[in-house]
């Protein structure tokens, strides 16, 4: 975003002439991103590092198998902590916990229901999501900065047709603000949790119906004329 400039003052000769331009987009979402985070819980603490690293390759292999699908899978913050004991005096531990977070961003929306129910799935495993987005490069941000832009010079056309005259030459033009994408998740931000407790005999549970919500992108120029002399 530029630094605004001092505002220029305008003349007899030169009215000034200073307006605002602004577009809103309503478009399909490119990404929906979702969150993982898997847990593993003991009084061991090499058993319960194994059983995170364990759990953690399992859904890893689990959202590689989409292929093409994932545009992207990093691996977040990972944390083993020992939790000590209330009762008793010392440094008692009474159990290890253990957090792997990871993030996986989809292009694919037909998988996107089908993935998220069988991570959901998966022993000690939290899904939060998804949240759709934009990609930075995409051509939507410079569509609403040039209709934002157009905007302010119609309007400019506007004002100088209102007053019987022309518009002369442009003197300034500062992006005043881009905004967006605007996005919600599907579940409203909340947290996608199943059971743990199937059983091998037990079927897969029915994918998640996920619709994909349309993002808001917002952009706002501010633009200085001069005008040819009305007569007024």
């Amino acid at each position: 975003m530029t630094t605004p400039a001092k505002p220029t003052h305008g003349t007899p000769d030169a009215p000034l002439l200073t307006v605002r331009g602004e577009t809103t987009l309503e478009v399909d979402p490119e990404i929906a991103r979702i969150g993982i985070t898997v847990t593993a819980r003991g009084r061991d603490r090499r058993t319960t590092l194994d059983d995170l690293t364990r759990r953690n390759t399992t859904a890893l292999d689990l959202i590689k198998s989409y292929g093409d699908a994932v545009e992207n899978l990093a691996t977040g913050a990972l944390s083993i902590t020992p939790e000590l004991t209330h009762r008793g005096r010392g440094e008692r531990i009474h159990t290890y916990h253990g957090t792997i977070h990871l993030t996986a961003d989809l292009t694919d929306f037909t998988t996107l229901g089908e993935l998220t129910t069988r991570l959901a799935d998966l022993d000690l495993t939290r899904v939060d999501g998804p949240w759709w987005e934009l990609r930075p490069d995409s051509p939507t941000h410079r569509q609403a900065r040039q209709q934002a832009v157009q905007a302010a010079v119609q309007r400019a056309h506007e004002y100088a047709d209102a007053l019987g005259t022309t518009v002369a030459a442009l003197l300034q033009l500062t992006d005043t603000g881009t905004q967006g994408p605007r996005t919600r998740s599907a579940f409203d931000r909340r947290t996608v949790r199943m059971s743990a407790a199937a059983t091998e005999t037990e079927t897969a549970p029915e994918p998640l119906d996920l619709e994909p919500r349309r993002i808001r992108i917002q952009a706002e120029v501010s633009a200085q004329f001069t005008m040819i002399p009305p007569t007024l």
